[in-house]
């Protein structure tokens, strides 16, 4: 299970100071708890966001108010996520609280692996109509991804569908199963331009030039 540790924050609190503190400023809110303000480490939570995603769970533990309190240990997701533009850290974390017995939905990213027989073959390019389904889960089943071979799309009329990906035990898909997930298109031929003749066009101009009114 992923951990992450965590400290209560206030509104007082700048958020420019906690980020040059090494923290990420961040809100966890949802099921049986109250909206609280926290921050996280930075680099741990770069490191559980690689591992956990936006779709597996994390132990989020809240430090108490005194130092012989113990943690607060909450089961959450990582609702929302915002990045510095240009530098891509995180800047904000939208932590989702959840009930573990309760099956939520979510989006899960596809990771396609292979290389279809018919973009090998020259017949065209393959086309990821998606990049992610939405399914129906535990919290404790939520894969963080889900994997499509394209290998065996060997003709233009082969695709494959939401409803052909080979799902976890207790993973229910909500994306309609009929959605394409990945084919591959005929390539199109460029059509050939016939050369621009520049010469010609020079002459024309300076014909153009030269040409004088009749009187």
């Amino acid at each position: 299970m992923n951990t992450l540790t965590a400290i209560k924050r206030s509104k007082a609190d700048k958020l420019k100071t906690v980020r040059s503190n090494g923290m990420v400023p961040a809100v966890v809110y949802g099921a049986r708890v109250e909206n609280t303000l926290i921050s996280v480490p930075s680099i741990l939570f770069t490191k559980v966001l690689k591992v956990a995603g936006e779709s597996s769970t994390i132990v989020l533990e809240i430090a108490g108010d005194k130092e012989t309190d113990k943690p607060t240990k909450i089961d959450v997701l990582i609702h929302d996520l915002q990045v510095d533009p240009i530098k891509g850290f995180p800047v904000h974390v939208d932590f989702l609280a959840v009930d573990m017995n309760k099956a939520i939905e979510v989006a899960i990213p596809i990771e396609f692996v292979g290389l279809a027989k018919a973009e090998k073959d020259g017949l065209g390019t393959l086309v990821k109509a998606l990049h992610e389904i939405e399914i129906e889960a535990l919290p404790k089943d939520l894969p963080h991804s889900v994997t499509v071979d394209v290998t065996g799309i060997a003709t233009l009329e082969d695709q494959i569908h939401a409803k052909d990906i080979v799902l976890p035990k207790g993973v229910t898909l909500i994306t309609d199963g009929d959605e394409v997930v990945a084919l591959v298109s005929e390539a199109k031929e460029e059509v050939e331009q016939a050369p621009v003749d520049l010469a010609s066009i020079e002459v024309e101009k300076k014909g153009k030039k030269e040409e004088v009114p009749e009187a």
